[in-house]
């Protein structure tokens, strides 16, 4: 199988795919929107590229694909939104393709990246019934406290759970230990405002002309006329 990649560039002459071959280990894994490294020209390091389409065979002699990047995954969906974009304003597919990234990750530069924050949540993996044995025959009031609160709250994070059960990461591992529960890293959401103070602002006081464009909106909506509405001003100008 060969891979259709567009090298992450801004040259102008770069703007088109390039063949690659799938070696047999990654054959099943890859797919469409994927961001791989491979060998590109005579350069020795790997360039960045991304994966846009498949096709069966190749009219080129080529080389294969060094590695998948992990964590870095677009919908097909994207890709083709990015292709068409960059026909309708006459820019670069991978520019495209960056703007579907998230912030900080769009860079060259693997160890600038910012990369996904993950947390251990942790996880009952015995039933129900083997637990309420164990919380019967356990000596430590510790294990127990934590047992009965994954009975009701299974699958929370392993700091939230030492906090709200008053126990030590060493409880969690003898658990773990035991074979009751799993601990498993996963991805969250960064929240860019978790530690911004925002403040409400008075209205803004608008000119003449902003008001006149605000009404006819304002109108429109209230007699359930929805339109779109060409607005003129300068960038930035609120």
């Amino acid at each position: 199988m060969v891979a259709e990649v567009i090298i992450n560039s801004n040259v102008k002459t770069l703007n088109k795919t390039f063949d690659y071959n799938v070696p047999e280990n990654l054959s099943g894994t890859i797919a469409i929107g994927q961001r791989v490294l491979v060998p590109f020209g005579k350069n020795k390091k790997l360039e960045e590229g991304f994966i846009i389409n498949f096709k069966e065979k190749s009219d080129y002699k080529i080389k294969d694909i060094a590695k998948v990047e992990e964590g870095y995954f677009l919908k097909e969906t994207s890709i083709k939104l990015a292709i068409y974009m960059a026909k309708r304003y006459f820019c670069n597919i991978s520019d495209c393709i960056k703007l579907m990234l998230p912030p900080g990750t769009t860079t060259k530069d693997i160890d600038k990246r910012i990369t996904d924050k993950k947390i251990n949540f942790v996880y009952l993996i015995k039933k129900e019934k083997e637990i309420i044995e164990e919380i019967q025959k356990n000596k430590s009031g510790k294990q127990i406290r934590v047992l009965k609160f994954l009975l009701q709250n299974d699958g929370i994070s392993k700091v939230d759970l030492q906090e709200i059960t008053e126990t030590e990461g060493y409880v969690i591992k003898a658990l773990e230990k035991k074979g009751f529960i799993e601990i498993v890293q996963e991805k969250v959401d960064r929240n860019p405002f978790i530690n911004k103070k925002i403040e409400k602002n008075s209205r803004l006081k608008i000119n003449e002309e902003q008001e006149i464009a605000y009404d006819k909106i304002a109108k429109a909506i209230d007699i359930n006329q929805f339109e779109e509405f060409l607005l003129y001003g300068v960038t930035g100008s609120r």
